[in-house]
């Protein structure tokens, strides 16, 4: 039996301390920027990839937008349809690997927010894949919405200074090792699960410059890639990217 990556044994029971986390906490503003982006449209299709436990699905089902989570965590996904019964939304929350995904030329709109999947993979191959993937599921005119990891940020900063200051909440980070040759960050996580049990995990997640992210997106056809900053709960197109920020936004489109 093959050992389990960091990412897919994170998340084991962990959907309500998830929920609590600090940089799930920008939803309400995330998805005002993904309705003016997508100018109101209501009968587009979303697909929300990692989708967690379902915070920007649901926000958007409730404004009556028609979306498909989908996400690799099991525990998650649970607690997804949990609270979309709550509010009894619509809402399809399907377990599936983004780098293996069954859809083709079937949505409008995706959305990977919050490193949902990318750039969490042992390979840039693998990262690929997830690309790729959403690619397909995509329509030809469409378009793809998504955060990352900034690599401008740890050329000029600590990545233990940021993880310090509390922005990302209950998980407890030291990195160890950022790859100049890879731009991978080599850390340990340590979190406290809901049940109360602490886990270390030993991970490594990838950044992407700028440029790497635009050659990628035009290799699978995308004609229009825009990049700016990634406030949390603000995302705007007047945020232009500086070194000062850990994540970067996308917006690519097809036309």
């Amino acid at each position: 039996m093959n050992k389990k990556q960091w990412y897919e044994s994170l998340f084991e029971n962990y959907g309500q301390k998830y929920d609590q986390e600090v940089f799930v906490q920008g939803t309400i503003g995330e998805c005002d920027f993904i309705e003016r982006e997508i100018q109101f449209n209501k009968d587009v299709n979303i697909i929300d990839i990692g989708c967690g436990t379902g915070r920007h699905s649901i926000e958007l089902s409730k404004r009556g937008y028609s979306i498909t989570g989908i996400d690799l965590s099991e525990t998650l996904l649970t607690k997804a349809t949990e609270k979309a019964k709550l509010y009894g939304l619509p809402i399809d929350f399907l377990h599936y690997d983004a780098r293996n995904l069954p859809f083709e030329n079937q949505f409008d709109v995706a959305i990977m927010l919050c490193e949902g999947g990318f750039p969490l993979m042992e390979t840039d191959e693998m990262n690929f894949e997830i690309l790729k993937n959403v690619s397909q599921a995509l329509k030809q005119k469409s378009k793809f919405i998504f955060t990352t990891l900034n690599g401008l940020f740890p050329l000029f900063h600590s990545i233990n200074d940021f993880h310090g200051s509390g922005v990302e909440g209950n998980a407890q980070y030291d990195s160890k090792n950022f790859d100049l040759m890879t731009f991978r960050d080599y850390n340990i996580t340590k979190i406290v699960d809901d049940h109360g049990i602490e886990h270390e995990y030993e991970c490594n997640e990838r950044y992407y410059v700028p440029s790497e992210i635009t050659w990628l997106l035009k290799t699978l056809g995308f004609t229009k890639i825009d990049i700016f900053g990634a406030k949390l709960g603000a995302f705007s197109r007047k945020d232009m990217l500086q070194k000062d920020d850990f994540e970067m936004l996308v917006i690519a489109e097809r036309f």
